[in-house]
């Protein structure tokens, strides 16, 4: 378990999970199952229990409700974009590859579980407690992409412009809205979509299609 999943899984969790946890893993693996048949309003927590074989108070141990329970089914998209921020915050190579990479990542973990990112639509719609978990990882995110950008004015590299920080926060907006119309398969097709969302990043940050 990486820091960044340890982290996260001590936001979602009741409990702060054990590698190999049996029961959790088993009640994980029976709500992904019954998100693949049906959407989130329809699933209840004794579905999900009861196809794992254990009680709803088991489900209950571990989490608060199935709308924080589907924040812990995105542990793969919490972990892709942490890896997206670490391959644009170490703005190394050509910042158009770099920014491409980045959003690919994203949109390889929607479609890695697209119903698992549409009951998350659902539970953040749903649940101000899921909107506040969700909005505080976003948040931190958002202030390392905006330290970035900081960083890379100083160099000369990026282009002078609004508070960095709200940049960033307006850039994720993007890609949220983004992944959003792409799990409900609405939208560009993905690859178009790619692009034009890095051309917003890049254009928006370094001020021209490629930099230098």
């Amino acid at each position: 378990m990486t820091e960044e999943s340890g982290a996260w899984n001590r936001l979602v969790d009741r409990r702060n999970p054990n590698r190999g946890d049996a029961r959790r893993d088993a009640l994980l693996r029976a709500f992904d199952e019954l998100l693949r048949e049906q959407t989130l309003d329809a699933v209840n927590v004794a579905d999900i229990s009861g196809r794992a074989g254990v009680t709803r108070s088991a489900f209950y141990f571990y989490f608060e409700s199935k709308a924080v329970a589907v924040l812990a089914l995105m542990q793969g998209l919490y972990d892709a974009a942490a890896e997206a921020n670490e391959i644009l915050v170490k703005a190394e190579g050509d910042p158009a590859q770099r920014i491409s990479q980045a959003v690919t990542l994203l949109f390889d973990s929607v479609d890695d579980s697209p119903h698992t990112y549409r009951a998350l639509l659902e539970a953040r719609a749903s649940s101000a407690g899921v909107r506040q978990m969700w909005d505080a990882g976003r948040a931190d995110f958002a202030a390392v992409i905006g330290c970035m950008i900081d960083t890379e004015r100083a160099a000369g590299r990026a282009v002078e412009g609004p508070d960095a920080a709200a940049v960033a926060s307006v850039l994720l907006d993007v890609n949220d809205h983004a992944l959003e119309r792409h799990s409900l398969g609405t939208g560009p097709p993905r690859a178009k979509h790619i692009e034009a969302i890095t051309f917003i990043w890049l254009s928006t940050i370094y001020g021209t299609r490629s930099p230098e």
